[in-house]
């Protein structure tokens, strides 16, 4: 899990990445596709062409860190190719590594009453 702080800012690449980059890559292309500092604090998330690999670029002050998530089945959630880059809340970001749908998150299971 990542140790995301509260009321820090994700940034969604849209559009499809090149999964080989690594740190320094995905850095660059925040830098020069993205138009933003990659040493501001924010956590930066890129989707591969297949959709089931996400990386995430973070750096927390001190260095650069680098995370991967890949699923096992289905695709991850990602907004249209419109834009360079979208926005989205820490909760949010968690939804997307649980593999939900981010956008209308919607209970799927609902307990009974009891009594």
């Amino acid at each position: 899990m990542i140790p995301v702080p509260s009321g820090i800012r994700v940034w969604l690449a849209v559009g499809r990445t090149d999964m080989r980059r690594g740190m320094n890559g995905l850095s660059l292309q925040v830098q020069e596709a993205l138009g933003r500092d990659p040493c501001a604090g924010d956590l930066y998330v890129f989707r591969g062409r297949r959709g089931d690999l996400i990386k995430i670029i973070w750096h927390d002050g001190l260095g650069m860190s680098l995370y991967a998530k890949r699923l096992e089945k289905g695709r991850f959630i990602w907004p249209a190719p419109a834009g360079g880059v979208v926005a989205i809340s820490a909760a949010q970001l968690a939804y997307l590594l649980d593999g939900i749908d981010w956008r209308n998150p919607r209970h799927s299971f609902r307990p009974e009453r009891v009594g």
